[in-house]
This record gives C-alpha cells, structure tokens and sequence, in this order.
C-alpha cells in the first residue's frame, strides 16, 4: 500500500530562502509541495482549498505578520500544523508564534535534513520545545490572568517543564521519569495546546474588558 505524502505549504518571502525549501520538499520522498507564497494574503485566500498537513511559515512577512497568518488559520482550521520559520534562536516572536496556535519551530540555518525531520515531527504529533521555550511556558503560566484552575499545568507537565529547562532530551527525560517516549511526547503537545487555549482565553477577556469601559 502507497503511503499517503506529507503535503507542504511554505510561506517566505525571501524568494532564495522560499525556493530551496521548494526544491527540498518536491525532491524528497514522501513530501508534496501545495504552494509556496510570498505573503499571507494570497495564501489566506486559497487556505481552505490547500488545506495543507503542514505549514512552514516565516515570522517577518509583508503585511499580515506570520504570527497574525498564524492566528487566522487556526481559528478557521484548529487542527492545522504550523511550524514557524525564524532566523532567531531566542526571541519573544518564537514564544508569540507559539502563543498564536504554532506547533513548533525551526531555524533558518537549519540543515535539510533537520527541516524534513521537523515537518515529520509535526505531521506525526511531535511538538519540538527547546529549553529557552520550556523557560517561557513556565513562566507564562506563573504570569498568566487566565483561569488557573482551568488550565494550569499538571505536575507532570511542569516536571517536564523543568526537565526541558535543564537541557534533558525527551529520551532523557522518559527514562528519568520512568515514563515512555510518546509519553514524553504527549504532555509536550498537551502543554501546547494549554498555551493556545490560555493565549485565546486571555485575549478574549481583554477585549471584554475593554467593552465594559
């Protein structure tokens, strides 16, 4: 049996950048490539024929933001996988992309072979989070306004936190933890989709402040 293709939009600008990724995805086995685009506007406007298994998108476009493109396809498309392309390694941006409803990132300076590996990653319920990411998502959650008996981190979820932070791998941290791999592999996407809730639930109760004004 012909197994099915990881199907792959790119949305850059940097038109080098855009058509290497191209080039990667249409010559690699068990990739289809649906679109590449420049800016978010033209992508928006052809999103619900795409429908893509994967998204990579840039943070820094012209017009829509990615992180503003981001938003709009996950409130139309929940389930949508996004991976945000970025020359930064540490920037509140990557933190605000996976705020946004992103689930995960990668370097621009990345090698080939690490981009495949990341949109398989993502396509197969991965959820990559480097150290600097696991500081922010626990301190956001210590921070955070929302409803903390609603979508506070479980204990499990904050070892993990914490084991992230120290630089542990996730096969590190599954056996530190005497828990599985996928385990591991679970809570991190769980963790994630907290932060997307937390993220809209605070937005939400902004804007219904400011109507009360």
């Amino acid at each position: 049996m012909t197994q099915k293709k990881i199907s792959v939009v790119i949305v850059e600008d940097d038109e080098q950048i855009r058509e290497g990724i191209s080039t990667l995805i249409k010559s690699s086995d068990g990739f289809l490539l649906k679109g590449a685009y420049g800016e978010c506007q033209s992508l928006l406007k052809e999103i619900d024929d795409l429908l893509p298994d994967v998204l990579l998108m840039d943070i820094s476009l012209p017009g829509i933001s990615g992180i503003d493109c981001t938003k709009k396809i996950k409130e139309s498309f929940p389930a949508a996988n996004v991976i945000m392309l970025t020359v930064y390694d540490d920037d509140e941006k990557i933190f605000e992309s996976l705020r946004s409803g992103a689930s995960g990132y990668i370097l621009k300076r990345a090698s080939l072979d690490q981009i495949l590996e990341a949109i398989r990653d993502v396509h197969n319920g991965g959820a990559p989070m480097t150290p600097s990411i696991a500081r922010r998502v626990l301190k956001y959650f210590d921070q955070s306004s929302a409803n903390p008996n609603e979508f506070n981190l479980t204990k499990r979820e904050n070892e993990i936190l914490h084991e992230l932070v120290e630089g542990l791998s996730y096969k590190k941290i599954s056996e530190k933890l005497f828990i599985s791999l996928d385990t591991v592999r679970s809570h991190i996407k769980n963790i994630y989709q907290k932060l997307h809730v937390n993220s809209k639930s605070e937005a939400i109760l902004k804007t219904l402040q400011k109507k009360s004004r």
